[in-house]
């Protein structure tokens, strides 16, 4: 594939699930190695689709604090060096899959952010070398029961549950990080809106950062942080993240089925 700026879907047709490339206006099914060497094949219908989540990671890595002003809507000191976390695959769900409220839950925030997309293994990556691991980028609703968060202080179970990982809609390839805005809306209102400028650790470091401590696989993800904005979320909500030239990752919200 050229160096064209390019959007990877991954979709169903037909009970067949495949990657699709969206590129100039055409939509085709991508042939070859998503990691590695790929290209246009046979035109696809985009009617026909059924959209998925992106990846299925074997883990993402979400950093905390990593904007300014979140950190001073939460009442936290700037990190000195990024917070990070996981979220579990199985939180994974993709755009317009439901966010479901898990039964007893306290007050469960969006949290908008834009994802690096892994696309080679990296351990140990120096901040200038990252880009050569990093497939492209996507969008990230990090949903966080707070109160959970504020009960456990650590995160696993408060960002940990199943559908509270929203990625999507697609991997967008040749994008440049550096200036993007990052949005998001809750039933039609912008909630939060800033840009990847006043991130407080930049994308290269961060891959640096992580791949000091845990070797990411292809496909992994790393959510970078949220701006200010965080807000509650209610069963009938729809809430959208849009990162400029990525995508716009919308979901809607249910409460759980009773057991």
């Amino acid at each position: 594939m050229n160096d064209a700026a390019h959007w990877i879907y991954r979709a169903e047709r037909a009970g067949r699930r495949m990657h699709v490339l969206h590129a100039g206006g055409d939509w085709n099914e991508l042939e070859g190695d998503l990691f590695g060497r790929y290209a246009a094949g046979a035109p696809v219908d985009p009617a026909d689709l059924r959209i998925l989540a992106p990846l299925e990671p074997s883990k993402i890595v979400a950093v905390g604090l990593n904007y300014r002003d979140h950190a001073r809507e939460m009442n936290k000191v700037l990190p000195s060096e990024p917070l990070i976390f996981l979220k579990p695959p199985s939180a994974v769900v993709g755009p317009d899959g439901a966010i479901v409220l898990p039964a007893g839950a306290g007050r469960v925030d969006y949290e908008a952010e834009l994802g690096l997309v892994i696309g080679r293994r990296a351990r140990a990556v120096a901040a200038a070398d990252a880009p050569d691991y990093i497939l492209g980028l996507t969008c990230v609703n990090d949903v966080t029961d707070r109160d959970l968060q504020k009960r456990d202080v650590q995160y696993t179970r408060a960002k940990g549950f199943d559908t509270f990982a929203p990625v999507g809609p697609a991997v967008a390839v040749g994008v440049d990080w550096r200036a993007l805005d990052v949005e998001s809306w809750l039933n039609g209102e912008r909630r939060q809106a800033s840009n990847t400028r006043e991130l407080i650790f930049d994308i290269g470091y961060l891959v640096e950062f992580v791949s000091s401590v845990m070797t990411l696989l292809p496909g992994d993800v790393i959510a970078t942080g949220t701006p200010s904005g965080v807000g509650p979320l209610q069963p009938g909500d729809r809430i959208v993240v849009k990162v400029a030239g990525v995508g716009s990752l919308a979901n809607d919200v249910v409460a759980a089925e009773p057991a």
